[in-house]
């Protein structure tokens, strides 16, 4: 069972590698990334302080992640997860909302996606 601590902002501390694996990309990569995926992008957490985002995949594809310029955070690791529908603000918020149970992108589109960012420097443009 996850461990949920909650924090003073309403926010919650989450295991990952249960429920989701996280996949961790310089914000600029993500957007142009989004941009790519379009109705296909899961949830996206953004972290404007570290300037990055968070993709949501499935439990497991941490463990067999490699993408340049990225980080996969898998089995031992937390996230900082704001509320539902928290989507401004100087802390984590959501740069695209979660559904009910709509969290996921597909790993394979997203690395094709950011693959191809970074390959047709899509990411200097975003």
């Amino acid at each position: 069972m996850p461990t949920t601590l909650p924090t003073a902002a309403g926010c919650t501390l989450q295991d990952t590698g249960q429920t989701w694996d996280a996949i961790r990309v310089r914000r600029q990569l993500g957007i142009a990334a989004m941009a790519i995926l379009g109705p296909r992008c899961g949830a996206v957490l953004e972290y404007p302080p570290k300037d990055i985002v968070y993709f949501f995949v499935a439990p497991g594809t941490a463990a067999e992640w490699v993408v340049e310029g990225t980080q996969a955070v898998g089995k031992g690791g937390t996230l900082t997860i704001p509320p539902a529908r928290y989507t401004a603000g100087v802390g984590p918020h959501w740069r695209v909302c979660p559904g009910d149970s709509d969290w996921i992108t597909d790993s394979r589109a997203l690395r094709a996606a950011l693959e191809d960012c970074l390959l047709g420097g899509s990411e200097r443009s975003a």
